[in-house]
């Protein structure tokens, strides 16, 4: 059995993360000892390494809550979770698109000041030098 304390260091989340979550169904083998103190068993850290992986995948909480609900169902709710995935890796790759997008942009931006320092010329990328456009 393990404390908030102990699994903040075996997981690396931090105890107030480890409470919000406890605190919000999504360990549901949590236990507490006489004292209402939270403690942890593997399956209670099974539980949190699983709820950690889905959020640093970018899953909101309640689609975790709901993942989680489906889990306790058991396996004929295989399908449902496994469409729950399939929408979240949509949505991460929609995130790599436009993460892809803005490191292109910074590369460029990059590649003109290496070549605004090697030739010596002025910053053209610098909106105070910019040319004035009217405004209509």
């Amino acid at each position: 059995m393990y404390t908030v304390k102990e699994v903040s260091r075996l997981l690396g989340l931090s105890e107030h993360t480890i409470r919000f979550y406890s605190d919000k169904g999504l360990v549901p083998s949590l236990r507490r000892d006489k004292n209402n103190n939270r403690i942890f068993d593997e399956e209670a850290i099974n539980w949190l390494t699983g709820v950690k992986y889905l959020r640093d995948c970018g899953m909101p909480l309640h689609a975790i809550r709901h993942y989680i609900e489906l889990c306790l169902e058991g396996d004929e709710t295989i399908p449902q979770r496994y469409q729950i995935i399939l929408e979240q890796k949509e949505a991460a790759q929609a995130q790599l698109a436009e993460a892809q997008k803005r490191l292109s942009y910074l590369e460029k931006k990059a590649a003109l000041y290496e070549e605004t320092m090697e030739k010596h010329i002025p910053d053209p990328m610098n909106p105070a030098t910019w040319p004035s456009k009217s405004v209509v």
